[in-house]
């Protein structure tokens, strides 16, 4: 039954990915794969955004889960909710561009998300910024691209690394 579900999700997705205007770009075999897409975005997590009905997962990060929680000084805080209203902040309502890297085991685009910064003509990479300011850590399983930020945030003492956590893979196999 998963496996129906995942194919119909799948198609779904390509078909939302066919009907909506996106830039393309050419392959080889002559059909326009979409590339990237702008707009508005809606935070569902800390890596997670939907921009123009299609979620897309950040590519190469894990957020804290929105129910988890971190220690901070030995106590308890909602390092999930913290995430979320991270990526709100670095977003501030601003066109964000998402150029997709691949799709998920569900079918959903896995992205490197931009956003415009705080100095004229500045930009944000979303990814690379979750990471390097605590708000996620680098998705080892997947890319080895922001390891660096991690260690840096590490460093610092920043963010989750002020204190204790599971990392969000191992907090959903104990609580998902």
């Amino acid at each position: 039954m998963k496996k129906l579900r995942l194919i119909l999700f799948s198609i779904l997705t390509l078909f939302l990915l066919s009907k909506i205007s996106y830039a393309k770009e050419p392959s080889h075999s002559g059909y326009e794969w979409p590339s990237y897409v702008q707009g508005e975005a809606k935070v569902i997590d800390g890596d997670t955004l939907i921009i123009n009905n299609i979620r897309i997962r950040l590519f190469g990060i894990d957020a804290p889960e929105k129910k988890q929680i971190c220690k901070k000084n030995n106590k308890g805080y909602n390092c999930g909710h913290t995430s979320t209203e991270a990526l709100k902040r670095f977003i501030r309502k601003q066109r964000v561009t998402c150029r997709w890297k691949d799709l998920d085991i569900y079918g959903r685009p896995v992205a490197i998300c931009s956003a415009p910064g705080r100095m004229e003509g500045s930009t944000i990479i979303l990814n690379g910024m979750m990471v390097v300011t605590g708000n996620a850590v680098a998705y080892k399983k997947y890319s080895k691209k922001y390891l660096d930020s991690q260690n840096s945030a590490r460093e610092s003492g920043i963010g989750i690394w002020q204190g204790e956590f599971d990392m969000p893979w191992e907090w959903r196999r104990k609580y998902k």
